[in-house]
């Protein structure tokens, strides 16, 4: 896939955007009071935000992939 550099440079900066930025934000969910109950069981409030964060993370790391093989060639 040919893009031109500068599409390749955001789309490297817009994964590792994401890979730098969630990361910091699950370990305030996992320092919540609502992520564990009483027992110390996880949450909704933790898996839907888990989840969040896996999914957010596993985008960036594509759109990274996809920038550095695209200006690679």
């Amino acid at each position: 896939m040919q893009l031109p550099t500068a599409l390749s440079a955001i789309l490297i900066l817009a994964g590792l955007w994401s890979l730098i930025v969630w990361p910091p934000f699950l370990r305030r969910v996992l320092k919540d009071p609502r992520a564990k109950d009483a027992s110390g069981k996880a949450t909704r409030f933790l898996m839907v935000h888990f989840m969040l964060v896996s999914i957010s993370m596993i985008l960036g790391l594509a759109t990274a992939v996809i920038g550095v093989r695209s200006l690679i060639g």
